[in-house]
């Protein structure tokens, strides 16, 4: 999940713990153009206090104010539409015809927000089951795939750990690509065995790991919300863990080098028994071509890439690094230049 959400969640149960009235606002439908997607979540307290949005702000500022007025006076959840005609589209800075629908639910300990983090502190998926008639909820596990469900009796929505990035590797360029992809909301961890480039690592929210990349791929159990990135150069290091994550369910599995040496990595894991299958998922050259040079434009170029695969969008031919690299040598042969 997003840590926007998460931070969501730890402040509501810091807030129910200190005895303060709170509520949790989630996003349960949108029509047109939205800020925020469906299941996005805010949380505001007595008081006016808030954490999260729900949309670009005119719709947490009614939300505040009306809290600040009336109090939390809610004793069960509600469904809110905002937006439904072109003036409050206008005032709520909606698209003009812009709707938002949200769920306004009243916190207390039947909601189990406390037993719903640490879930999620062991990495589990969970299914958060809101009873609409009576704010009492149920947790179950969650299956990848699932999806947040509504009804008039029941808003079932979905709560998973962070997105997990394994960086193998402690260069310069493991720098740049932690620090970015931790501004995008992923749990991130680089590992490498080498002593001397671990020396002086030091990025607050990033472990880094002594240990054999393959041995932590398998500790990690990597899920559909993990990507692995292998940026040592060295085969040693590189290809066994490669082989496991292969061989997980990690979204994306991507390796550093040029094409003539990914071609050959690619033959030297057809003898670890990587199947076709597992290595038409390995992302190689890495990243997408931007004509980055730099390590700060190649981590840019990685995460793009990575970006997309996650959100499902295939990148066209012409973007990716051996399709773009090949044409630029043939243009640079016509032209005289080797």
């Amino acid at each position: 999940m997003d840590s926007i959400d998460l931070e969501v969640l730890k402040t509501c149960d810091q807030w129910l713990n200190l005895g303060r009235k709170c509520q949790l606002v989630t996003v349960i439908k949108t029509w047109g153009s939205s800020p925020r997607p469906e299941g996005a979540t805010l949380a505001v307290c007595e008081g006016g206090h808030v954490v999260g949005s729900v949309s670009g702000g005119c719709v947490e500022d009614d939300l505040i104010d009306r809290v600040r007025r009336e109090g939390i006076v809610r004793e069960r959840p509600e469904i809110v539409t905002y937006g439904i005609t072109a003036d409050e589209a206008h005032r709520f800075g909606l698209p003009c015809g812009g709707t938002i629908q949200l769920v306004i639910e009243p916190l207390s300990a039947k909601s189990q927000i406390q037993e719903l983090l640490q879930s999620l502190s062991q990495h589990q998926l969970v299914a958060r089951r809101l009873d609409m008639a009576t704010g009492e909820v149920t947790l179950g596990p969650a299956t990848s795939g699932m999806h947040m469900q509504v009804s008039e009796h029941v808003l079932t929505t979905i709560h998973g750990p962070r997105w997990r990035l394994l960086i193998i590797g402690a260069g310069q360029l493991s720098r740049f690509l932690a620090q970015i992809a931790m501004g995008l909301d992923y749990l991130v961890t680089v590992c490498d065995p080498r002593e001397e480039y671990r020396i002086g690592w030091s990025l607050p929210g990033v472990d880094i790991i002594h240990a054999m990349p393959d041995d932590l791929v398998v500790e990690m159990k990597l899920d559909a919300r993990s990507a692995v990135v292998a940026l040592t150069h060295d085969p040693k290091l590189d290809d066994l863990a490669l082989m496991e994550a292969l061989k997980s369910d990690a979204f994306y599995v991507g390796a550093i080098g040029s094409r003539a040496n990914n071609a050959k990595r690619r033959e030297r894991l057809k003898l670890f028994d990587v199947t076709e299958t597992e290595l038409a998922r390995l992302h190689a050259p890495i990243g997408i071509h931007i004509g980055s040079k730099m390590p700060s434009e190649i981590a840019i170029s990685i995460l793009a890439e990575l970006t997309a695969v996650k959100n499902g969008i295939c990148v066209p031919q012409e973007m990716r690094i051996e399709h773009a690299k090949g044409l630029a040598k043939g243009v640079s042969t016509a032209c005289g230049v080797d």
